[in-house]
């Protein structure tokens, strides 16, 4: 799919994602200066190719009402969404609703999240967040930004990541690959998220915001790494102003890819119907199974 993109470029005579102000083999190119209806226009046509590249494009935590992904997105800061829906099973096994996790024990709690890290603030925030839920809102997950925020260890990312997936509500969740990649695309040169979120949101339509975190994000863990981006084998390489700062070579960059892109499953455990990564995952099970049942005749 990304493979297919950068070879059509090529063939057009331009190389994938020459880049503007970049060095190209020993050729420094001076940066054209770029209106801001330019890179607006640039923008939503790297939202547009994003969709065609991630179809698919979902939150990567499993859940099942808005309870659950509150509590998952919580648990993912500074670990893997992998790590958390390894964990969050047996955790809303035990803790099913807001008010069974108000009346958790601190120490049994903090050892079901400890995989996740930090899991003695995490279970903190949980337990508190939990409290609010019960006390303040009936033990429901609240709909607006401005109840959401004001629950322990809830930001405005968490409270965006549920009402996008759990209410319909647009929101724009600036995680640090949404905002690595609005400053590598040019949208914004700001760091503080909230700053970032505010700058993205003028140039793209509400309708979207949802989705295109969702596709912003996946292209970050699947392409455009944070220390190893892989540009040479990145679909929207024309349209980057920061082409060049990974790898150029299209089959080395191929290397780089991850999760589906690189042949291996997503983060869910759970994924949706569609996901291509679901095939990858069955085939890696499939393979450990093999490998245990020879360990056996073996043995």
């Amino acid at each position: 799919m990304a493979e297919s993109k950068v070879r059509k470029t090529a063939a057009a005579g331009k190389p994938a994602g020459e880049p503007v102000g970049k060095t190209v083999g020993k050729t420094v190119r001076a940066r054209k200066p770029e209106s801001r209806l330019a890179m607006v226009r640039r923008a939503r046509r790297i939202n547009r190719e994003l969709a065609e590249l991630y179809p698919y494009a979902h939150p990567e935590l499993d859940f099942d009402n808005p309870f659950q992904l509150l509590v998952a997105t919580v648990l993912s800061a500074q670990t893997t969404d992998l790590r958390v829906n390894q964990t969050t099973p047996a955790l809303f096994a035990k803790y099913p609703m807001p008010e069974d996790m108000a009346a958790a024990n601190p120490a049994e709690l903090e050892e079901i999240i400890r995989p996740t890290g930090f899991f003695r603030n995490k279970a903190k925030s949980l337990i508190g967040l939990s409290i609010a839920l019960r006390d303040d809102f009936g033990g429901e997950v609240p709909g607006r930004l401005e109840d959401l925020v004001t629950l322990p260890g809830v930001g405005r990312k968490t409270a965006n990541v549920v009402l996008g997936n759990a209410f319909g509500v647009p929101g724009i969740t600036v995680d640090t690959h949404f905002g690595r990649l609005a400053r590598r695309f040019g949208w914004t040169a700001e760091d503080d998220p909230v700053k970032v979120e505010a700058a993205v949101a003028e140039i793209f339509p509400k309708s979207e915001w949802t989705m295109l975190s969702h596709r912003v994000v996946f292209h970050g863990r699947r392409i455009c790494h944070s220390q190893k981006p892989a540009c040479g084998a990145c679909p929207i390489a024309p349209l980057c102003p920061s082409y060049g700062e990974g790898e150029t070579d299209p089959e080395k960059a191929k290397k780089l890819l991850k999760y589906e892109l690189g042949g291996h499953p997503g983060q869910r455990l759970r994924p949706p119907a569609d996901f291509p990564g679901e095939a990858g995952a069955r085939a890696d099970a499939a393979a450990h199974h093999g490998q245990v049942a020879d360990l056996a005749v073996a043995e």
